[in-house]
């Protein structure tokens, strides 16, 4: 089976570009400069991705409802499944996936509510989605019951459903909750998600963690993140990137080192996440895809 290649980071990237990091993470581009994220999508196709991810992470009733603009939950996840869309229908192929982060806050499943709650909402942003994606994606799922919340909400559709979790930087066996992440295998053999990864968290957890769920019958992958670690101070809606500190050795050489392990272990859909850019999709791609 061939390499599925994803795209990297949207939100880092759209910082370095922006030249600020807010509060509203990723949507800020969407109200202010949602050319800017058309820009990186394209950039990501030009890089050799197979896939545009919607910049629809943080697009979620608590995250808007944070900030007082929950009555334009609608019209900002369309819009950012517009623009993955027409990004990808100028490249001229390609899949969009429709990501769904984590309710609460990324990387604290204990402030996420509980999964039939969490569902409803999902359930609702599932439908929006799916008049543009070619599937769904639950991305940064931290925990089981998270994980539940997010395959029984974007189930809702018909259209196939990814789960990507995150495990503990210290120990990429267990996910953020401190469960193992071996406790997910009979979560996916009760939804069967067209496609499990792991992402957001460091290269090296993410190695540790793979095998458990490559040896699974359902295609596996990876696309980590470039921090440091994730400190204690960022834990809530309304913390900003900025309290993050990119590392300096994830090159995009050893960046496709990773990935060259996470193949030999299995994994078929490879890509990157926060601090992983365009330059290192295009060594992947050149490591991977048989670029001439």
């Amino acid at each position: 089976m061939g390499i599925t290649l994803l795209d990297g980071g949207m939100g880092q990237e759209l910082i370095a570009r922006a030249g600020k990091a807010t509060a509203l993470w990723s949507v800020q581009a969407l109200l202010d400069a949602p050319e800017i994220v058309r820009a990186v999508h394209d950039d990501y196709f030009a890089a050799g991705a197979d896939v545009a991810t919607t910049n629809s992470y943080s697009v979620l009733p608590d995250r808007l409802a944070a900030h007082g603009i929950s009555d334009r939950l609608e019209e900002l996840a369309r819009l950012a499944c517009q623009l993955a869309v027409d990004a990808r229908d100028a490249y001229g192929s390609g899949m969009v996936l429709g990501s769904l982060g984590p309710q609460g806050f990324s990387y604290q499943p204990d402030k996420s509510p509980p999964a039939a709650q969490a569902a409803e909402a999902y359930a609702k942003l599932a439908r929006i989605h799916a008049n543009y994606v070619d599937a769904h994606i639950c991305e940064t799922m931290s925990s089981v019951d998270q994980a539940r919340g997010g395959l029984m909400g974007a189930g809702v559709t018909g259209k196939p459903v990814w789960l990507a979790l995150s495990v503990s930087d210290e120990d990429g066996s267990k996910l953020r909750s401190g469960e193992p992440l071996a406790d997910i295998l009979p979560l996916l053999a009760e939804y069967s998600p067209a496609g499990v990864l792991l992402n957001c968290s460091i290269p090296e957890a993410i190695s540790q963690g793979l095998p458990i769920l490559a040896a699974q019958s359902i295609p596996t992958g990876a696309y980590a993140n470039g921090f440091t670690k994730i400190t204690a101070d960022f834990n809530k809606i309304g913390a900003t990137v900025d309290l993050l500190e990119a590392r300096k050795d994830l090159t995009p050489t050893a960046y496709a080192n990773f990935a060259s392990q996470w193949i030999a272990d299995g994994a078929t859909l490879i890509g990157g996440c926060c601090e992983v850019g365009p330059a290192h999709i295009a060594e992947l791609y050149r490591r991977f895809k048989g670029a001439a």
